[in-house]
Protein backbone atom coordinates (compact mmCIF):
# COMPACT_ATOMS: atom_id res chain seq x y z
CA UNK A 1 0.00 0.00 0.00
CA UNK A 2 0.75 3.76 -0.29
CA UNK A 3 0.19 5.69 2.18
CA UNK A 4 -0.47 9.48 1.58
CA UNK A 5 -2.00 10.46 4.73
CA UNK A 6 -3.23 9.93 8.42
CA UNK A 7 -5.63 12.16 10.14
CA UNK A 8 -8.07 12.68 12.92
CA UNK A 9 -10.72 14.49 12.32
CA UNK A 10 -14.27 15.77 12.97
CA UNK A 11 -17.06 14.19 11.28
CA UNK A 12 -17.71 18.11 9.01
CA UNK A 13 -13.79 17.66 8.06
CA UNK A 14 -12.29 19.38 10.34
CA UNK A 15 -8.66 17.99 10.49
CA UNK A 16 -7.71 17.96 14.24
CA UNK A 17 -4.11 16.12 13.61
CA UNK A 18 -2.73 14.88 10.63
CA UNK A 19 0.42 13.43 9.03
CA UNK A 20 1.53 13.33 5.52
CA UNK A 21 4.26 10.83 4.30
CA UNK A 22 4.37 11.21 0.58
CA UNK A 23 5.39 14.52 -1.61
CA UNK A 24 2.49 16.33 -2.29
CA UNK A 25 1.77 20.13 -1.90
CA UNK A 26 -0.30 21.83 1.16
CA UNK A 27 -3.57 22.72 -1.21
CA UNK A 28 -3.52 19.68 -2.60
CA UNK A 29 -3.58 17.35 0.47
CA UNK A 30 -6.38 20.37 2.39
CA UNK A 31 -7.92 19.21 -0.75
CA UNK A 32 -8.35 16.19 -0.07
CA UNK A 33 -9.44 16.54 3.48
CA UNK A 34 -12.08 18.92 2.21
CA UNK A 35 -13.66 16.32 -0.17
CA UNK A 36 -13.73 13.74 2.42
CA UNK A 37 -17.30 14.79 3.92
CA UNK A 38 -18.70 16.24 0.72
CA UNK A 39 -18.24 12.46 -0.22
CA UNK A 40 -19.92 10.84 2.58
CA UNK A 41 -23.67 9.66 2.04
CA UNK A 42 -26.43 8.27 4.65
CA UNK A 43 -26.99 4.61 5.24
CA UNK A 44 -23.19 3.62 4.25
CA UNK A 45 -22.12 0.64 5.51
CA UNK A 46 -18.94 0.09 4.49
CA UNK A 47 -16.00 2.12 5.95
CA UNK A 48 -14.21 3.11 2.33
CA UNK A 49 -15.11 6.00 -0.33
CA UNK A 50 -13.02 6.02 -3.94
CA UNK A 51 -12.64 8.66 -6.07
CA UNK A 52 -10.76 9.41 -9.73
CA UNK A 53 -8.00 9.48 -8.01
CA UNK A 54 -7.54 8.15 -4.01
CA UNK A 55 -9.15 5.78 -1.54
CA UNK A 56 -10.75 7.46 2.05
CA UNK A 57 -10.48 4.46 4.44
CA UNK A 58 -12.05 5.44 7.69
CA UNK A 59 -13.41 4.41 11.09
CA UNK A 60 -15.80 6.15 13.45
CA UNK A 61 -14.86 7.04 16.86
CA UNK A 62 -17.41 8.53 18.55
CA UNK A 63 -18.21 11.69 17.13
CA UNK A 64 -14.19 11.55 15.21
CA UNK A 65 -13.16 10.16 12.17
CA UNK A 66 -9.94 8.02 12.22
CA UNK A 67 -8.87 8.98 8.40
CA UNK A 68 -6.47 7.28 6.03
CA UNK A 69 -6.14 8.54 2.80
CA UNK A 70 -4.47 6.16 -0.08
CA UNK A 71 -3.90 5.93 -3.23
CA UNK A 72 -6.09 3.83 -5.26
CA UNK A 73 -3.54 0.92 -6.80
CA UNK A 74 -3.48 -0.07 -2.63
CA UNK A 75 -4.44 -3.14 -1.51
CA UNK A 76 -7.66 -2.39 0.72
CA UNK A 77 -7.03 -5.43 3.12
CA UNK A 78 -3.95 -4.19 3.90
CA UNK A 79 -5.53 -0.95 4.17
CA UNK A 80 -7.84 -2.06 6.59
CA UNK A 81 -5.05 -3.78 8.57
CA UNK A 82 -3.23 -0.72 9.00
CA UNK A 83 -6.61 1.75 9.80
CA UNK A 84 -7.50 -0.88 12.52
CA UNK A 85 -4.12 -0.20 14.28
CA UNK A 86 -4.21 3.76 13.70
CA UNK A 87 -7.50 3.67 15.50
CA UNK A 88 -5.81 1.56 18.57
CA UNK A 89 -3.27 3.86 18.64
CA UNK A 90 -5.45 7.01 19.16
CA UNK A 91 -7.47 6.13 22.17
CA UNK A 92 -4.22 4.87 23.23
CA UNK A 93 -2.92 8.68 24.12
CA UNK A 94 -6.82 10.02 24.01
CA UNK A 95 -8.54 9.73 27.71
CA UNK A 96 -11.69 11.34 25.84
CA UNK A 97 -12.10 10.91 22.19
CA UNK A 98 -12.88 14.76 21.83
CA UNK A 99 -11.86 17.46 19.73
CA UNK A 100 -9.33 19.28 23.16
CA UNK A 101 -7.98 16.07 24.13
CA UNK A 102 -6.74 14.68 20.81
CA UNK A 103 -5.27 18.49 20.32
CA UNK A 104 -3.80 17.86 23.32
CA UNK A 105 -2.03 14.58 22.64
CA UNK A 106 -1.31 15.57 18.72
CA UNK A 107 2.42 15.16 19.49
CA UNK A 108 2.04 11.58 20.82
CA UNK A 109 -0.10 10.70 17.70
CA UNK A 110 2.46 12.47 15.67
CA UNK A 111 4.76 10.55 16.86
CA UNK A 112 3.21 7.07 16.92
CA UNK A 113 1.70 7.94 13.17
CA UNK A 114 5.58 8.17 12.18
CA UNK A 115 6.48 4.76 13.72
CA UNK A 116 3.56 2.88 11.92
CA UNK A 117 4.10 4.39 8.49
CA UNK A 118 7.28 5.50 6.83
CA UNK A 119 7.49 6.96 2.95
CA UNK A 120 3.71 5.66 2.64
CA UNK A 121 4.61 2.43 3.88
CA UNK A 122 3.08 0.42 6.91
CA UNK A 123 5.83 -0.92 9.24
CA UNK A 124 5.96 -3.87 10.66
CA UNK A 125 5.18 -2.99 14.32
CA UNK A 126 2.04 -3.93 16.93
CA UNK A 127 0.73 -1.76 19.23
CA UNK A 128 2.57 -2.67 21.83
CA UNK A 129 5.95 -1.88 19.85
CA UNK A 130 4.74 1.97 18.98
CA UNK A 131 4.30 2.45 22.53
CA UNK A 132 7.17 1.39 23.45
CA UNK A 133 9.21 3.23 20.60
CA UNK A 134 7.40 6.56 21.83
CA UNK A 135 7.86 6.81 25.50
CA UNK A 136 11.91 6.09 24.63
CA UNK A 137 13.75 8.66 27.05
CA UNK A 138 15.76 11.36 25.48
CA UNK A 139 18.95 11.85 27.36
CA UNK A 140 19.86 15.16 25.76
CA UNK A 141 16.14 16.50 26.33
CA UNK A 142 16.67 15.39 30.20
CA UNK A 143 19.82 17.39 29.72
CA UNK A 144 18.50 20.15 28.51
CA UNK A 145 15.58 20.30 31.13
CA UNK A 146 17.86 20.11 34.20
CA UNK A 147 20.38 22.91 32.38
CA UNK A 148 17.68 25.22 32.28
CA UNK A 149 16.15 24.65 35.93
CA UNK A 150 19.01 25.23 37.00
CA UNK A 151 19.65 28.64 34.46
CA UNK A 152 16.60 29.90 35.85
CA UNK A 153 16.60 28.92 39.65
CA UNK A 154 20.07 30.92 39.69
CA UNK A 155 19.04 33.80 37.51
CA UNK A 156 15.52 34.56 39.76
CA UNK A 157 18.57 33.81 42.85
CA UNK A 158 20.90 36.49 41.84
CA UNK A 159 17.67 38.71 40.83
CA UNK A 160 16.29 38.45 44.16
CA UNK A 161 19.51 39.45 46.01
CA UNK A 162 20.06 42.72 43.39
CA UNK A 163 16.34 43.67 44.10
CA UNK A 164 17.18 43.40 47.63
CA UNK A 165 20.65 45.51 47.50
CA UNK A 166 18.80 48.04 45.50
CA UNK A 167 16.30 48.32 48.42
CA UNK A 168 19.19 48.79 51.02
CA UNK A 169 20.63 51.59 48.52
CA UNK A 170 17.17 53.08 48.56
CA UNK A 171 16.62 53.42 52.68
CA UNK A 172 20.27 53.89 53.33
CA UNK A 173 20.09 57.33 50.52
CA UNK A 174 16.74 58.03 52.30
CA UNK A 175 18.22 58.11 55.42
CA UNK A 176 21.10 60.18 53.95
CA UNK A 177 18.42 62.99 52.43
CA UNK A 178 19.31 62.29 49.31
CA UNK A 179 17.00 61.82 46.59
CA UNK A 180 18.87 60.81 43.84
CA UNK A 181 18.88 57.12 45.20
CA UNK A 182 15.11 57.50 44.71
CA UNK A 183 15.45 58.69 41.14
CA UNK A 184 17.61 55.03 40.71
CA UNK A 185 14.33 53.27 39.84
CA UNK A 186 12.97 55.71 37.50
CA UNK A 187 11.73 58.88 39.15
CA UNK A 188 9.40 57.27 40.80
CA UNK A 189 10.04 58.94 44.14
CA UNK A 190 11.60 62.32 42.77
CA UNK A 191 8.93 64.68 42.16
CA UNK A 192 9.31 67.68 40.55
CA UNK A 193 13.48 67.17 40.36
CA UNK A 194 13.23 63.93 38.06
CA UNK A 195 11.13 66.01 35.33
CA UNK A 196 13.24 68.76 35.38
CA UNK A 197 16.11 66.83 33.35
CA UNK A 198 13.83 66.85 30.52
CA UNK A 199 12.88 70.77 30.35
CA UNK A 200 16.93 71.14 30.57
CA UNK A 201 17.93 69.17 27.55
CA UNK A 202 15.67 70.69 24.94
CA UNK A 203 16.26 74.26 25.83
CA UNK A 204 18.98 76.75 24.48
CA UNK A 205 22.17 77.43 26.25
CA UNK A 206 21.44 80.93 26.52
CA UNK A 207 18.04 80.58 28.46
CA UNK A 208 17.75 81.28 32.10
CA UNK A 209 16.10 77.88 32.59
CA UNK A 210 18.89 76.14 32.45
CA UNK A 211 20.71 78.11 35.38
CA UNK A 212 17.96 76.86 37.75
CA UNK A 213 17.28 73.42 36.73
CA UNK A 214 21.09 72.74 36.94
CA UNK A 215 21.00 70.90 40.39
CA UNK A 216 18.36 68.26 38.58
CA UNK A 217 20.08 67.58 35.92
CA UNK A 218 22.96 66.26 38.35
CA UNK A 219 19.97 63.92 39.24
CA UNK A 220 19.91 63.80 35.77
CA UNK A 221 23.47 61.94 35.68
CA UNK A 222 22.84 59.95 38.88
CA UNK A 223 19.65 58.63 37.00
CA UNK A 224 21.73 57.40 34.10
CA UNK A 225 24.40 55.71 36.18
CA UNK A 226 21.91 54.03 38.19
CA UNK A 227 20.69 52.62 35.03
CA UNK A 228 24.37 51.55 33.63
CA UNK A 229 25.03 49.91 36.63
CA UNK A 230 21.67 47.92 36.05
CA UNK A 231 22.20 47.28 32.38
CA UNK A 232 25.66 45.87 33.40
CA UNK A 233 24.05 43.58 35.53
CA UNK A 234 21.72 42.11 33.50
CA UNK A 235 24.27 41.84 31.11
CA UNK A 236 26.42 40.03 33.09
CA UNK A 237 24.27 37.61 33.89
CA UNK A 238 22.73 37.29 29.77
CA UNK A 239 26.93 37.03 29.41
CA UNK A 240 26.69 33.99 31.84
CA UNK A 241 23.67 32.28 30.66
CA UNK A 242 21.63 32.90 33.16
CA UNK A 243 19.14 35.04 32.21
CA UNK A 244 16.00 33.10 31.42
CA UNK A 245 14.88 35.64 28.86
CA UNK A 246 18.28 34.18 27.26
CA UNK A 247 17.61 30.56 27.42
CA UNK A 248 17.57 28.74 24.58
CA UNK A 249 13.99 27.35 23.04
CA UNK A 250 12.73 23.70 23.57
CA UNK A 251 13.90 23.18 19.76
CA UNK A 252 17.75 23.79 20.35
CA UNK A 253 17.84 21.68 23.51
CA UNK A 254 20.55 19.32 21.50
CA UNK A 255 22.49 22.51 21.73
CA UNK A 256 23.21 22.22 25.08
CA UNK A 257 26.35 20.31 25.51
CA UNK A 258 26.08 16.84 28.17
CA UNK A 259 29.60 15.66 29.57
CA UNK A 260 31.65 14.31 27.01
CA UNK A 261 34.01 11.34 27.60
CA UNK A 262 37.66 12.43 27.69
CA UNK A 263 38.32 10.64 24.68
CA UNK A 264 35.61 11.37 22.41
CA UNK A 265 36.04 12.16 18.83
CA UNK A 266 34.75 14.75 16.24
CA UNK A 267 31.85 11.60 15.36
CA UNK A 268 30.76 9.66 18.49
CA UNK A 269 28.66 6.70 18.75
CA UNK A 270 26.31 5.93 21.23
CA UNK A 271 24.77 2.47 21.66
CA UNK A 272 22.13 2.35 24.43
CA UNK A 273 20.43 -0.76 25.50
CA UNK A 274 17.76 -0.83 28.38
CA UNK A 275 15.94 -4.54 29.61
CA UNK A 276 12.82 -5.56 31.08
CA UNK A 277 12.93 -9.09 32.31
CA UNK A 278 10.44 -11.29 34.34
CA UNK A 279 11.36 -15.05 35.20
CA UNK A 280 10.44 -17.62 37.23
CA UNK A 281 11.68 -19.44 40.71
CA UNK A 282 12.49 -22.24 38.31
CA UNK A 283 14.15 -19.63 35.63
CA UNK A 284 11.73 -19.37 32.86
CA UNK A 285 11.20 -16.57 31.39
CA UNK A 286 8.00 -15.10 31.10
CA UNK A 287 8.65 -11.26 30.00
CA UNK A 288 11.80 -10.71 27.83
CA UNK A 289 12.13 -7.29 26.20
CA UNK A 290 15.44 -5.40 25.00
CA UNK A 291 15.14 -1.90 23.48
CA UNK A 292 18.18 -0.47 22.01
CA UNK A 293 19.15 3.21 20.38
CA UNK A 294 22.27 4.01 18.38
CA UNK A 295 22.19 8.07 18.75
CA UNK A 296 25.44 10.23 16.64
CA UNK A 297 26.97 13.23 17.65
CA UNK A 298 29.13 14.77 15.53
CA UNK A 299 31.16 17.81 16.40
CA UNK A 300 32.83 19.23 13.30
CA UNK A 301 31.02 20.34 9.74
CA UNK A 302 34.02 18.07 7.88
CA UNK A 303 32.24 15.16 9.36
CA UNK A 304 28.60 16.32 8.39
CA UNK A 305 27.91 13.67 5.40
CA UNK A 306 29.26 10.33 6.45
CA UNK A 307 28.23 6.91 6.14
CA UNK A 308 28.39 4.56 9.82
CA UNK A 309 28.93 0.96 8.81
CA UNK A 310 27.03 -1.38 11.42
CA UNK A 311 27.41 -5.41 11.55
CA UNK A 312 25.34 -7.15 13.44
CA UNK A 313 26.47 -10.32 14.83
CA UNK A 314 23.02 -11.26 16.56
CA UNK A 315 21.57 -14.62 15.40
CA UNK A 316 18.22 -13.76 17.20
CA UNK A 317 15.64 -12.23 15.30
CA UNK A 318 16.20 -8.41 16.16
CA UNK A 319 13.79 -6.46 15.07
CA UNK A 320 15.63 -3.30 13.43
CA UNK A 321 14.66 0.15 12.64
CA UNK A 322 16.48 2.91 10.92
CA UNK A 323 14.81 7.27 11.56
CA UNK A 324 12.76 7.91 8.76
CA UNK A 325 15.33 9.99 6.81
CA UNK A 326 17.81 7.56 6.92
CA UNK A 327 18.58 5.34 3.74
CA UNK A 328 16.52 1.45 4.58
CA UNK A 329 17.92 -0.12 1.54
CA UNK A 330 21.28 0.99 2.06
CA UNK A 331 21.21 -0.48 5.87
CA UNK A 332 19.55 -3.89 4.75
CA UNK A 333 21.37 -4.43 1.82
CA UNK A 334 24.92 -3.44 3.43
CA UNK A 335 24.49 -2.27 7.10
CA UNK A 336 25.29 1.58 5.90
CA UNK A 337 23.46 3.95 7.81
CA UNK A 338 23.18 7.42 6.01
CA UNK A 339 20.84 9.78 4.45
CA UNK A 340 18.76 9.40 2.04
CA UNK A 341 19.28 12.59 0.73
CA UNK A 342 23.08 12.52 0.34
CA UNK A 343 23.85 16.14 -0.23
CA UNK A 344 22.29 16.99 3.10
CA UNK A 345 24.39 16.58 6.78
CA UNK A 346 23.45 15.26 9.80
CA UNK A 347 22.58 17.40 12.54
CA UNK A 348 26.09 18.95 14.67
CA UNK A 349 25.89 19.43 17.93
CA UNK A 350 23.59 17.14 19.50
CA UNK A 351 23.06 13.20 19.54
CA UNK A 352 20.77 12.06 17.01
CA UNK A 353 18.78 8.67 16.77
CA UNK A 354 19.40 6.72 13.83
CA UNK A 355 18.85 3.12 14.74
CA UNK A 356 16.38 1.44 17.13
CA UNK A 357 16.38 -2.24 17.50
CA UNK A 358 14.03 -4.44 19.63
CA UNK A 359 13.86 -8.43 21.01
CA UNK A 360 11.28 -9.42 22.53
CA UNK A 361 10.19 -13.37 23.89
CA UNK A 362 8.97 -15.33 26.74
CA UNK A 363 6.95 -18.21 27.66
CA UNK A 364 9.78 -20.28 29.23
CA UNK A 365 12.61 -19.14 26.93
CA UNK A 366 15.21 -19.15 29.35
CA UNK A 367 18.14 -18.92 26.73
CA UNK A 368 17.94 -15.42 26.07
CA UNK A 369 18.03 -14.08 29.89
CA UNK A 370 22.27 -12.54 30.14
CA UNK A 371 22.09 -13.65 33.96
CA UNK A 372 20.64 -16.16 35.39
CA UNK A 373 20.24 -16.63 39.10
CA UNK A 374 18.64 -19.48 41.18
CA UNK A 375 17.20 -19.27 44.44
CA UNK A 376 16.52 -22.35 47.11
CA UNK A 377 15.61 -21.62 49.97
CA UNK A 378 14.39 -24.92 52.48
CA UNK A 379 12.79 -24.95 55.39
CA UNK A 380 15.54 -24.97 58.30
CA UNK A 381 15.50 -25.77 62.29
CA UNK A 382 13.92 -23.48 64.68
CA UNK A 383 11.63 -21.86 61.84
CA UNK A 384 13.84 -20.79 59.81
CA UNK A 385 15.05 -20.81 56.28
CA UNK A 386 18.53 -22.04 54.78
CA UNK A 387 18.73 -20.09 51.70
CA UNK A 388 21.12 -20.88 48.97
CA UNK A 389 21.40 -18.42 45.94
CA UNK A 390 23.57 -18.96 42.69
CA UNK A 391 24.47 -16.92 39.81
CA UNK A 392 25.97 -18.06 36.15
CA UNK A 393 26.41 -15.52 33.50
CA UNK A 394 24.84 -16.69 30.37
CA UNK A 395 25.64 -14.95 27.39
CA UNK A 396 29.61 -14.77 27.61
CA UNK A 397 30.56 -11.73 25.33
CA UNK A 398 28.86 -9.60 28.09
CA UNK A 399 30.83 -7.99 30.85
CA UNK A 400 28.69 -6.68 33.79
CA UNK A 401 29.69 -4.15 36.25
CA UNK A 402 28.78 -3.03 39.77
CA UNK A 403 26.05 -6.60 40.41
CA UNK A 404 23.52 -5.88 42.34
CA UNK A 405 21.42 -9.22 43.45
CA UNK A 406 18.31 -7.68 46.11
CA UNK A 407 17.14 -10.19 48.24
CA UNK A 408 13.86 -9.29 50.56
CA UNK A 409 14.08 -10.62 53.77
CA UNK A 410 10.73 -11.23 56.07
CA UNK A 411 9.46 -8.42 58.74
CA UNK A 412 10.08 -8.30 61.85
CA UNK A 413 12.78 -9.49 64.35
CA UNK A 414 14.78 -11.54 62.34
CA UNK A 415 18.02 -12.93 62.52
CA UNK A 416 20.57 -13.19 59.19
CA UNK A 417 23.14 -15.13 59.15
CA UNK A 418 26.01 -15.52 55.98
CA UNK A 419 27.98 -18.26 56.14
CA UNK A 420 29.48 -18.46 52.63
CA UNK A 421 29.79 -15.50 49.79
CA UNK A 422 31.44 -14.19 46.70
CA UNK A 423 31.79 -10.30 46.63
CA UNK A 424 30.44 -8.72 49.37
CA UNK A 425 27.06 -8.16 51.13
CA UNK A 426 25.18 -5.31 53.19
CA UNK A 427 22.19 -5.70 54.81
CA UNK A 428 19.67 -2.45 54.23
CA UNK A 429 16.37 -2.74 56.30
CA UNK A 430 14.42 -5.67 54.70
CA UNK A 431 16.78 -6.81 51.91
CA UNK A 432 20.06 -8.52 51.81
CA UNK A 433 22.21 -7.05 48.86
CA UNK A 434 24.60 -9.09 47.77
CA UNK A 435 27.26 -7.29 45.63
CA UNK A 436 29.98 -8.30 42.86
CA UNK A 437 31.72 -6.14 41.60
CA UNK A 438 32.78 -8.14 37.75
CA UNK A 439 30.93 -10.57 35.96
CA UNK A 440 32.18 -11.62 33.17
CA UNK A 441 33.17 -15.06 30.94
CA UNK A 442 36.30 -15.67 33.59
CA UNK A 443 34.61 -14.94 36.39
CA UNK A 444 31.09 -16.24 35.34
CA UNK A 445 29.30 -18.10 38.58
CA UNK A 446 28.96 -17.08 42.72
CA UNK A 447 26.98 -18.13 45.18
CA UNK A 448 25.38 -17.01 48.78
CA UNK A 449 24.21 -19.40 51.26
CA UNK A 450 22.25 -17.72 54.21
CA UNK A 451 20.34 -18.72 57.16
CA UNK A 452 17.75 -16.55 58.47
CA UNK A 453 14.95 -16.93 61.12
CA UNK A 454 12.26 -17.12 61.77
CA UNK A 455 11.75 -17.39 57.70
CA UNK A 456 9.26 -19.03 54.70
CA UNK A 457 10.98 -19.52 51.76
CA UNK A 458 8.37 -17.50 49.91
CA UNK A 459 9.88 -14.70 52.29
CA UNK A 460 12.84 -14.15 49.52
CA UNK A 461 10.85 -13.40 46.39
CA UNK A 462 10.65 -11.37 44.30
CA UNK A 463 14.37 -11.49 43.69
CA UNK A 464 15.99 -8.37 41.74
CA UNK A 465 18.86 -7.54 40.02
CA UNK A 466 20.72 -4.70 38.90
CA UNK A 467 24.44 -4.12 36.89
CA UNK A 468 26.27 -1.44 34.60
CA UNK A 469 27.85 -3.15 31.41
CA UNK A 470 30.02 -1.18 28.82
CA UNK A 471 29.04 -4.25 26.34
CA UNK A 472 25.73 -4.60 24.22
CA UNK A 473 23.36 -7.93 24.45
CA UNK A 474 22.27 -7.29 20.98
CA UNK A 475 25.73 -7.88 19.31
CA UNK A 476 25.41 -4.44 16.97
CA UNK A 477 28.67 -2.87 16.82
CA UNK A 478 29.83 -0.05 14.66
CA UNK A 479 33.15 -1.56 11.80
CA UNK A 480 33.68 1.92 10.41
CA UNK A 481 32.59 5.23 9.57
CA UNK A 482 33.44 6.55 6.11
CA UNK A 483 33.13 9.70 3.91
CA UNK A 484 29.96 9.42 2.09
CA UNK A 485 31.50 11.20 -0.84
CA UNK A 486 34.61 9.27 -1.29
CA UNK A 487 34.74 6.32 0.86
CA UNK A 488 37.87 7.62 3.14
CA UNK A 489 37.93 6.23 6.27
CA UNK A 490 36.64 8.98 9.31
CA UNK A 491 38.41 8.93 13.30
CA UNK A 492 35.55 7.77 15.57
CA UNK A 493 34.49 7.17 19.40
CA UNK A 494 31.63 4.92 20.64
CA UNK A 495 30.29 4.57 23.71
CA UNK A 496 28.08 1.32 25.26
CA UNK A 497 25.97 1.16 27.90
CA UNK A 498 23.58 -1.63 28.91
CA UNK A 499 21.64 -1.76 32.11
CA UNK A 500 18.25 -3.42 33.36
CA UNK A 501 14.72 -1.44 34.12
CA UNK A 502 13.20 -4.10 35.58
CA UNK A 503 15.16 -7.60 36.49
CA UNK A 504 13.37 -9.67 38.41
CA UNK A 505 12.89 -13.21 39.87
CA UNK A 506 8.72 -14.00 41.29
Amino acid sequence: MVLIAATVCTKSGKALVSRQFVEMNKARIEGLLAAFPKLMTGGRQHTFIETESVRYVYQPLDKLYMLLITTKASNILEDLETLRLFSRVVPEYCTQLTEAEVINQAFNLLFAFDEIVALGYRESVNLAQVRSFVEMDSHEEKIFQAVRQTQEREAANRMRERAKELQRERLEAAKRGAPRAHAGFGGGFGGGQAAAPDTSVDRPPSTPARETSRPAARSAMKLGSRGTDADSFVSRLRSEGDVTAATPPVGTAATVDRPAPANQKDVHLRFEERLNLVAGRDGDIQNFELSGLLTLRITSEQFGRIHVHVDNKDTRSLQLQTHPNVDKEAFRSSGVIGLKQAQRPFPLHSDVGVLKWRLAGGGGDDKMAPLSVNCWPSEGANGGCDVNIEYELEQPHLTLSDVHINIPLPSGNTQVVVHQWEGSYTQKGRTLVWSIPVVNAQQKTGSLEFTVTPAIPNDFFPLSVTWTSETSLAQLTATKVTQAEDGSPVDFSQEISFHPDKYEFV
